[in-house]
């Protein structure tokens, strides 16, 4: 059923007793002809500050989400289900709307990176959207925190759907990893600690280069599933380049070529130097399972080996990026 409720266009004409609502900086509760009458257009949030941003009290679904202002790692963004006490998602709120390194790209110059999904959207000029089906059945509850050293303002707009939901829907969690630096020889752990029943349904990565290397994505992503061992997982792709749906290291005419489709995507590449391979590239890019989620019936691991491709050798060899993530997924709550 969610996996319908995330791709089906074709029943928008069928009416319904569902109640759309919206909650903005304007309209701080979603109350029915409340817009406007919260003052501001944007919420400002202090140092150390937590504000929440939504708390709905019925049942329903969040259905499109927007953001704008300061966009970046300083303020992490957490979702709450149904009155539990701990976060369902958990993030950088530029990471969860798959923009990991904020601080490499000048929003103003013209070469703000375009991420163009389904799910996802990254517009000019940190325009962040995301269109991800979040169903509650009691309570949705919100909140941005500062964790930074100055006051950070920014806009947003939540819409969702009151209505009532099957008894298979399930609940949507995200969650930011990093590894600074990935350890040589060791896997970078996306997720894992899933326990319960579910589906896999993207993953959005960002890499920064510490060593010069004409190839750094030859490392698997694999995917251990319902009690695989560590050696053998279920799921096992070829190289990272591969499984962000691209091939031979995204490299046309001798450089990184960036590319957004509707399910995947490496569309940000930042040069230091302005040549492939150069010091301290870093990438952002991203896979949506919207067609294939990766389901599981008890647990869930995702990994990949961060190994680049040596030409000086011609072998391939460890290496020892920067790395963070963030996975997607829906699962019964466990």
């Amino acid at each position: 059923m969610i996996n319908k409720l995330n791709n089906r266009l074709d029943g928008l004409y069928l009416l319904s007793n569902a109640k759309t609502r919206s909650i903005s900086a304007e309209n701080k509760t979603g109350e029915k002809g409340g817009g406007g009458r919260d003052g501001g257009k944007a919420i400002e949030i202090a140092p150390g500050e937590t504000a929440v941003i939504a708390d709905i009290r019925d049942c329903g679904m969040i259905n499109s989400m927007w953001f704008g202002g300061h966009i970046g790692s300083e303020l992490v963004i957490r979702f709450y289900w149904d009155d539990l006490d701990y976060a369902s998602v958990e993030c950088p709120l530029n990471a969860f709307f798959a923009y990991g390194i904020p601080s490499n790209v000048n929003h103003f110059d013209g070469n703000f990176p375009i991420l163009n999904s389904i799910p996802v959207v990254v517009a000019p000029c940190r325009g962040m959207s995301c269109y991800w089906q979040m169903p509650f059945r009691t309570r949705c509850r919100i909140t941005v925190e500062n964790v930074g050293t100055v006051p950070l303002g920014h806009f947003y707009q939540i819409t969702y759907t009151l209505t009532e939901l099957p008894e298979e829907a399930s609940y949507f969690h995200a969650a930011y990893r990093e590894k600074k630096p990935v350890a040589l020889n060791e896997p970078y752990v996306v997720i894992d600690g899933i326990k319960g029943k579910g589906q896999y349904v993207g993953t959005a990565l960002f890499a920064k280069l510490n060593k010069n290397n004409s190839c750094w994505v030859e490392g698997e992503f694999k995917f251990f599933i319902d009690g695989d061992d560590l050696t053998h997982p279920t799921i096992n792709y070829t190289g990272t380049e591969d499984y962000l749906c691209g091939s031979y290291a995204f490299c046309v005419n001798g450089r990184y070529h960036t590319y957004s489709t509707p399910y995947a995507g490496m569309y940000s590449v930042v040069h230091s130097d302005g040549t492939q391979g150069s010091m301290h590239d870093s990438f952002m890019g991203y896979r949506w399972h919207l067609l294939d989620p990766i389901r599981f019936e008890s647990d869930l691991r995702v990994t990949v080996m961060n190994i680049g491709w040596n030409e000086t050798t011609t072998q391939c060899a460890p290496r020892t990026d920067d790395y963070s993530s963030v996975a997607y997924w829906y699962q019964t709550i466990a």
